[in-house]
């Protein structure tokens, strides 16, 4: 019983580590490539035999790698980590200097240029998660969420999330896998944007509905919303990974 009580005592003086998770504290970047008709093989194919290896070398965590179920838009969505902001400015620099990049890149490009347009969305890590979750199990639809909030609503909104909704989520089958705040121009208000992992684009559309009608979270909707409404805006985009994401 006394030796009991001794690694009792020594695994609590270590702290929370055993049973809390640390906080995220690194820089994210989403990047959307919208490809040139024909040429979204031709990106992937850049980015599983060198590109994502090139990322690593120069700093850069790959996060992971999606196209859009529905993919009218040819695109790529993928998500990078840094320590900082500073170090994603001058991780971006070195790999644009690499000679090996530039190499890739004329290579690539002999039959016509791959990427017809870039969109970029800077983001902190939210502590409606501690850290990013990996999905259990292989070959998830991926849900890209992104909500903006009526002025001065995002506080209210993280703090239902926290005390209700991912728990919730989890209840009905959905895996909360990252949750971010957008880093927006001229100090304007961040959005939420979360990835969720389902089973199958089916199984999404069961479990939303199942949580739509479930009343812990109507009951949690009202009492969120008793001073007003707080969300304005909901985008939703159902993304399979490639076969070198991390995440999958």
């Amino acid at each position: 019983m006394k030796f009991m009580f001794t690694v009792l005592l020594a695994l609590l003086s270590t702290g929370n580590s055993l049973f809390e998770r640390p906080a995220d504290s690194r820089y994210f970047e989403l990047r959307i490539y919208y490809c040139n008709p024909g040429k979204l093989e031709a990106l992937q194919q850049r980015f599983q035999n060198h590109t994502t290896r090139l990322f690593e070398k120069h700093g850069m965590e790959n996060i992971g790698y999606w196209v859009p179920v529905k993919n009218d838009g040819n695109a790529l969505y993928y998500i990078l980590a840094y320590p900082d902001k500073h170090a994603q400015r001058k991780s971006w620099e070195s790999f644009q200097a690499d000679p090996e990049w530039k190499e890739v890149l004329a290579n690539s490009e002999k039959g016509g240029k791959i990427i017809d347009s870039i969109a970029t969305i800077f983001m902190n890590p939210s502590d409606i998660l501690p850290a990013i979750n990996a999905a259990a199990g292989q070959d998830h639809v991926y849900e890209l969420r992104t909500y903006s909030c009526l002025p001065e609503r995002l506080p209210n909104l993280i703090t239902r999330f926290k005390d209700h909704t991912v728990k919730l989520f989890e209840g009905h089958g959905m895996e909360n896998i990252a949750y971010f705040t957008s880093v927006e121009a001229d100090n304007d208000q961040p959005k939420l944007i979360y990835l969720l992992a389902h089973k199958s684009q089916e199984a999404a559309t069961k479990s939303w509905a199942e949580f739509r009608s479930d009343p812990k979270w109507l009951t949690a909707r009202d009492a969120s919303e008793k001073d007003g409404k707080i969300v304005e805006k909901v985008e939703s985009i159902y993304m399979t990974p490639l076969s070198f994401s991390k995440l999958r």
